[in-house]
């Protein structure tokens, strides 16, 4: 329900923005602006669901092999322990847990395409054992906010942009969107968890916390000490190598227990190919409700007024040329890795407002792009919390990219 305010705010909001500029400001390209919005933008949703074919089919039936060959049933047993504390209603045999950290493992790599089809594999065998086929369960809605949350602890792409717009030092946005990214997790698993009442404070899932935390700092200090090249080198053989593994370790395990390796892959794929299918319609909706809302000037007027209103309170407003990044984020993630171009085009890659935009760009994931297409690919109509504690997570993402930006750059 709350998708469907927020699609009909957007198509509402374009309409009275453009209205008012034919008739107050006399811009009679508004309209046709925003028309060639609803093209572009419908265009635009079918060529990714369309990129996104291959890549799904591929992974869809390496996950297939990982099934049937038993490697997903050992991803399981190690993370099982927590996981049945977050996932109480799944069963503890169910293939979803290997899926759901496969998925939180390649974005934590940065591995956007490797990411998707296995998350969509996660939805699919939680709406296996989902009751209520039209209403996203208690288990979705905590991956789907784990998940928009978007913990990175490599962010590759943002450094290459970084690089291509000529920074000094690409990779000085690292240790700042690896603790905004994992400020916005931590505060989306206890959004999450008050809403399922769940006990956070349980010894199994402190141990894994703290474990979690202990990495993460460790990370940042091995980081810390090398320079931009061997960051952005170790980063992408590591994500790279680690990747090819999993893959072999399928297909090895797979051909170890005498399966039809092949067969299996074959028949995923045929999964991925459908869920393809299935994704254009709500990935479209959301596209062009996006584009028109920015084609309108509407985004534009917002950030005009929290300009005004911050120099009004008398606050600091050099964050104001980046926060469209963090405010199209949650909605386009090509919408805000534009926004973040632009403003290092506009500003410097090394100027503060070029450096938030990019800390804005890896703290946070595209929750509506998310949600749009994780439940439309199993038919899921009412989200229930799931949006509410995906905009939390964004915010204490947004929030911590804010905080680490003035403390490291300012």
């Amino acid at each position: 329900m709350v998708l469907n305010y927020i699609w009909i705010f957007f198509f509402g909001a374009a309409f009275l923005v453009a209205l008012c500029k034919l008739l107050f400001m006399g811009d009679t390209e508004v309209f046709s602006a925003i028309v060639k919005a609803t093209f572009d933008m419908s265009k635009t949703g079918f060529e990714i669901s369309l990129g996104l074919t291959g890549v799904l089919t591929l992974w869809m039936g390496i996950m297939k092999i990982g099934e049937r060959g038993g490697a997903v049933k050992v991803m399981s047993w190690l993370i099982s322990p927590f996981f049945r504390k977050l996932f109480p209603e799944l069963p503890p045999d169910s293939p979803a847990y290997g899926s759901i950290m496969m998925n939180i493992a390649a974005n934590m790599l940065g591995l956007d395409n490797a990411a998707t089809p296995v998350g969509l594999r996660a939805m699919q065998q939680m709406q296996e054992v989902n009751p209520h086929k039209d209403r996203a369960s208690n288990a979705q809605i905590m991956f789907l906010v784990l998940n928009t949350s978007g913990l990175t602890i490599i962010p590759v792409s943002v450094m290459v942009y970084r690089a291509q717009m000529g920074a000094a030092n690409p990779a000085d946005i690292f240790i700042p969107i690896l603790l905004a990214t994992y400020v916005s997790t931590l505060v989306g698993l206890i959004a999450v968890a008050i809403y399922q009442r769940l006990n956070l404070f349980n010894r199994v899932v402190m141990a894994y916390l703290i474990g979690g935390t202990l990495a993460v700092g460790g990370l940042i200090w091995y980081f810390s000490g090398l320079d931009k090249e061997t960051i952005t080198t170790v980063s992408t053989v590591a994500s790279n190598v680690i990747l090819f593994s999993i893959i072999v370790a399928f297909i090895g395990m797979g051909a170890w227990r005498k399966i039809n390796v092949y067969d299996a892959f074959i028949d995923g794929a045929k999964e991925g190919f459908s869920i393809a299918i299935k994704i254009i319609p709500y990935l479209v909706a959301i596209l062009v409700a996006v584009g028109v809302f920015r084609a309108a000037g509407a985004m534009d007027m917002l950030m005009n007024g929290l300009e005004r209103l911050c120099l009004a309170c008398g606050l600091d407003a050099d964050f104001i040329p980046a926060l469209p990044t963090a405010l199209m984020k949650p909605l386009s993630g090509s919408g805000a890795r534009g926004l973040m171009i632009d403003t290092m085009n506009s500003f410097g890659a090394d100027s503060f407002a070029g450096r938030l935009a990019c800390t804005f760009q890896g703290a946070t994931d595209t929750t509506f792009y998310i949600i749009a297409v994780y439940f439309g690919a199993v038919g899921i109509k009412n989200t229930r919390y799931a949006i509410p504690c995906g905009l939390i997570a964004d915010l204490a993402g947004v929030i911590a990219a804010l905080v680490m930006a003035y403390i490291f750059f300012a």
